[in-house]
């Protein structure tokens, strides 16, 4: 069976289930964690907390002590995060062609051609916006 590399980067599910209470709750205990899961996650807390520990080796969080308990905090926003997740499937999956990625979702009608086009728009929109600064 073929899996993660150990000491990947990429985050597992549930890690990035953990990123996303962080990143919308803020710096959080474990049990804060543990009860902003999806409701129905249910968890015991040594989990939540290895998986907690298993981020911060990783380098995904920050912990500081308060108290008798760690409080953890995202190191890289919620845009760096996605965008290193879409590197990396873009490059395993779709062998660094972005332009191969789109055209999977078209064929697979997970957007339509009309979605694309007004994604276009907006994309130049933007790129003029830049240009004008």
């Amino acid at each position: 069976m073929v899996g993660r590399k150990k000491g990947s980067d990429s985050l597992t599910p549930l890690e990035l289930q953990i990123m996303q209470v962080l990143w919308s709750e803020g710096p959080s205990n474990v049990l804060h964690v543990k009860k902003s899961l999806l409701p129905n996650t249910e968890l015991a807390y040594n989990t939540v907390q290895t998986m907690l520990n298993i981020l911060h080796r990783k380098g995904r969080v920050r912990r500081t002590l308060e108290g008798r308990a760690y409080v953890y905090c995202t190191v890289a926003s919620r845009e760096t995060v996605l965008g290193q997740a879409v590197r990396d499937l873009v490059e395993r999956m779709f062998g660094g062609s972005s332009e191969e990625l789109v055209m999977s979702l078209v064929k697979s009608r997970q957007v339509d051609l009309e979605r694309i086009a007004d994604l276009g728009r907006k994309i130049a929109a933007q790129e003029k916006g830049e240009e004008d600064e």
